[in-house]
């Protein structure tokens, strides 16, 4: 007997300036179909519906027009940006489908047709400067591309130092795209921060961190041990692009490859042969994945594809995908995370390969607060608690440094 197919729209630019990070949620969301159809599981197969907007914000509205009015599907796993998952939002209320969005984001926004699987701010940057003030000082030159997440995400830093008698000494920005940033560079050298805040996406960031790594090398000051980059979205896909330049970033995510989990060892063996042995596996294609094992058990204990069914049963219970059991916040709409803290380290410096090494994380996942409603900036002495599974506790404070 053949089973039903349900069209599934599958919307990440493979190409572009930031088609890295593009190509990853695109194989992440390709995998976990294909592994859903041969699975057994169910009595349903997902028919994937390729987009590719090709990095233009734009064009992610007519992809996903076409998605849902000539093929049919109800529900689109992708959108990168921030500026793209804005197109969309249109679009899925006209055609009452379901976006899901994967990549960790600014947050102040929750949306009744997005089911967000991503990193909200206290699941990011909160915990990342509670991580980084301690220990590097409250001084901080903020860099962001030129659209809504590099302006939220910097805003919401200014913030958290503020709460802190922290000081921001310069923020700047670029357009996607743009590898002109000797500017920055000189900017930087001349104020020796602390810390440096990248928010920047894609090639920019690409160049501006070679370009910082090259200043390193001429002055100790800037050496990752002494002025870290920082960034919310840096991850394994993008190492290998990056080389050296990598080395020292800290970064947040939801998921490093290097998480010693059984269910992660599990996960990994598995992919060896569909992805190869040394290709990397990072949040941005972990979230995409991990988003389509969720429709499909959603839809397996409703029945129905329809997207208020299937947002219905996503709040209503936990679902568990192949690595962990993800529960979706009925208010909303976000998936409680526990946050990372990694740094890059070298493996093979002949060859330039690097890893993320996890060193800090919460006790467990954290209740999403896009709007961060539960957090006080100004409230910034004190350790605070991890809100997690057993508690809702209170969100992480930045403590205070000496001069």
């Amino acid at each position: 007997m053949s089973l039903r197919e349900i069209p599934v729209g599958v919307l990440f630019s493979k190409s572009g300036s930031y088609s890295v990070i593009g190509q990853a949620g695109y194989w992440g969301a390709r995998i976990a179909i294909d592994e859903i159809n041969a699975s057994g599981l169910f009595d349903f197969r997902f028919l994937r519906v390729d987009g590719d907007p090709k990095g233009a914000a734009e064009a992610y509205a007519v992809e996903a027009d076409r998605m849902l009015r000539e093929a049919g599907c109800r529900h689109i796993i992708g959108t990168q940006t921030s500026s793209s998952r804005k197109e969309v939002l249109p679009v899925m209320e006209r055609g009452r489908g379901l976006l899901w969005y994967t990549p960790p984001y600014e947050g102040f926004e929750s949306h009744d047709r997005v089911v967000y699987t991503g990193a909200c701010p206290n699941q990011g940057v909160v915990p990342l400067f509670r991580h980084i003030v301690p220990e590097f000082g409250r001084r901080a030159f903020l860099l962001g591309s030129n659209y809504i997440w590099g302006w939220e995400t910097n805003r919401i830093a200014r913030e958290l130092l503020a709460g802190c008698d922290g000081e921001v000494l310069g923020e700047r920005y670029v357009a996607i795209g743009d590898e002109d940033i000797d500017h920055l560079i000189a900017e930087i050298r001349e104020k020796r921060p602390d810390f440096i805040f990248n928010n920047l996406i894609g090639d920019s960031s690409y160049a501006f961190l070679r370009a910082m790594k090259e200043l390193g090398r001429r002055d100790p000051a800037f050496a990752p041990n002494r002025c870290p980059i920082l960034s919310c979205n840096l991850t394994e896909a993008e190492l290998p692009v990056l080389g050296e330049a990598a080395e020292g970033l800290i970064s947040t995510s939801t998921y490093f490859e290097t998480l010693e989990t059984p269910e992660n060892a599990d996960f990994l063996a598995r992919l060896e042969g569909l992805r190869g042995r040394d290709a990397a596996i990072s949040s941005m294609f972990v979230a995409p994945y991990e988003a389509v094992w969720l429709l499909a058990r959603a839809i397996e204990a409703c029945g129905s594809d329809a997207p208020d069914d299937v947002l219905a049963e996503l709040c209503r219970q936990p679902h568990r995908t192949p690595l962990r059991e993800i529960r979706i916040d009925p208010q909303t709409q976000h998936a409680w995370l526990q946050p990372l803290i990694a740094v890059v380290e070298m493996i093979d410096r002949d060859k330039g390969v690097s890893r993320f090494r996890i060193i800090e994380k919460t006790p467990g996942p954290l209740a999403p607060d896009p709007y961060l409603v539960h957090y006080d900036p100004l409230d910034s002495v004190g350790g605070g608690a991890y809100a997690s599974e057993t508690g809702n506790g209170g969100q992480p404070k930045l403590k205070l440094v000496s001069s």
